[in-house]
């Protein structure tokens, strides 16, 4: 499709304006040399030129988006009315406590309903996303063991599974990363915990469900080896919609975690709007939560810094208003309801795989939780097709792909994560395409690996795409 700029010609325009009613205020010199290069384009081209760019966008309300990542796929519309109150859009955050009782009061109720989800003692809705989130809970750890004066810990122990946040997070956290392979099964190693840790263990991040969709059946024994150890443990909230409501990474043993509010709690991150990664903590910990909590009585609410508080990750109670979407989702499902996101998605994710692993190979055979892992290492080592040839024709098929490639331990990896909204019919369809495409694959794999054919984009040159990317319109001279 054409570009912004190659729509329109010079002197057309969409806008009607009234007369100037002032006098006009120009600085004496132009503050630059020729007038901006921007589109001159009338109204129709304008709404034309962005009616096609919506028609690319793929979402869940187009279709299928299994994407095995920290993303939801399900954003209520009512999350969006209470968001657009005027006593939360019309507030400013340097208000006075007395002034927004209101908004206080979500914030704390939140608080407490997080906590109980969790099994956590304390909140900060700071962190801006999961990565900022991450960060937070290791600086809680970090000033643990700085009050002590036990700054001989200085690694953080961090299972080959993990998300890539985790070692980047506990790097920039100035604590050197000590890779833990996983067994055979895919779980931790429990005899190569106990040969990482030591006095200068800080702790352990781990993800539970873990990123290949298994429950770590030894999480206490897990969390014991660190504790003993004088380390604490850190718990990855990604995968929480595959336990929530029916177990609580608190009562696991885990001392701090961060939340996706944009994936557990149904709020729009990414292109659909700002993430959140609030950090639940014990009681021990919450002394050095950054930025204000909400204390005191219904109509008297405060907000007041910790005890020794870390100072601010961002600037005053993070995204507010994503906050108030996930207030409402917890509000509608309530205590009874909760735990329909982890029986769906673990019934969701476990009906798919069971239909398919005949057909593709799994890289675990066994239970799973939210989401699973096909490994079509096997399939490329005979010169078939690979992960990517299927992702690229699910295209095709109007359904977005699975997560590519990860988790790393797995070779060729799809991770499929069906999510717990989807119903029966729409997996039965999904199961019936990849199996299609399965017979197309070993009947003509040459057509598989030349797919999509039907989307916008055909099968681009990944290498030149990312090493050279195109990042500018540069109106007619040379772009490489």
């Amino acid at each position: 499709m054409k570009t912004v700029f190659e729509w329109g010609a010079p002197g057309r325009r969409c806008t009607i304006l009234p007369a100037l009613d002032v006098e006009e205020q120009l600085p004496e010199a132009p503050l630059r040399d020729a007038a901006p290069r921007l589109p001159e384009m009338s109204e129709t081209e304008v709404s034309r030129h962005y009616t096609e760019l919506a028609g690319q966008v793929f979402g869940v309300n187009n279709g299928f988006y299994p994407l095995g990542s920290c993303t939801m796929k399900y954003n209520p519309s009512v999350n969006e009315e209470m968001a657009r109150l005027p006593g939360f859009t019309g507030v400013h955050p340097l208000q006075e406590d007395e002034t927004v009782q209101g908004c206080l009061s979500v914030l704390r109720t939140a608080e407490e309903y997080l906590c109980e989800v969790t099994g956590m003692d304390a909140v900060t809705f700071q962190p801006a996303a999961g990565a900022h989130g991450e960060f937070t809970g290791l600086l809680l750890i970090k000033s643990y063991h700085t009050e002590r004066g036990d700054l001989k810990r200085t690694k953080m122990i961090v299972p080959d599974s993990a998300h890539g946040t985790n070692p980047a997070t506990a790097t920039m956290c100035g604590y050197d990363v000590v890779n833990l392979a996983s067994g055979a099964d895919g779980l931790v190693d429990l005899e190569a915990l106990r040969a990482a840790v030591g006095e200068d263990t800080a702790g352990l991040m781990l993800t539970n469900p873990n990123t290949c969709g298994l429950f770590e059946k030894d999480i206490l024994e897990i969390t014991k080896i660190i504790h003993e150890a004088g380390g604490l443990v850190y718990y990855d909230g990604a995968n929480l919609n595959g336990i929530i409501g029916v177990a609580r990474p608190g009562d696991m043993g885990f001392d701090c975690v961060h939340m996706n509010l944009h994936k557990t709690f149904s709020t729009p991150h990414g292109g659909g709007g700002p993430g959140s990664g609030p950090v639940g903590c014990k009681e021990f910990l919450a002394k050095y939560l950054p930025g204000h909590r909400v204390t005191g009585d219904t109509g008297a609410l405060r907000r007041e810094r910790a005890e020794q508080c870390l100072g601010d990750m961002r600037a005053f109670d993070g995204n507010f208003l994503v906050v108030v979407r996930a207030l409402t989702y917890l509000l509608m499902l309530g205590k009874e309801g909760l735990p329909e996101i982890s029986k769906n998605a673990v019934l969701n994710a476990n009906y798919m795989m069971s239909q398919l692993k005949d057909v593709y190979p799994m890289a675990f055979d066994d239970n799973v939780y939210h989401e699973f892992v096909i490994t079509m290492e096997q399939s490329v080592k005979r010169g078939g097709v690979s992960a990517m040839d299927i992702a690229k024709t699910l295209l095709d098929h109007g359904m977005h792909p699975p997560t590519m490639y990860f988790p790393l331990i797995v070779h060729e990896a799809l991770m499929v994560e069906p999510t717990e909204t989807e119903s029966k019919e729409t997996l039965d369809e999904v199961i019936r395409v990849m199996k299609e495409i399965h017979e197309e694959a070993q009947r003509d794999p040459e057509s598989i690996k030349a797919s999509p054919k039907k989307a916008p984009i055909g099968r681009p040159d990944e290498v030149t795409a990312a090493r050279n990317p195109i990042i500018r319109y540069r109106f007619g001279e040379e772009t490489n």
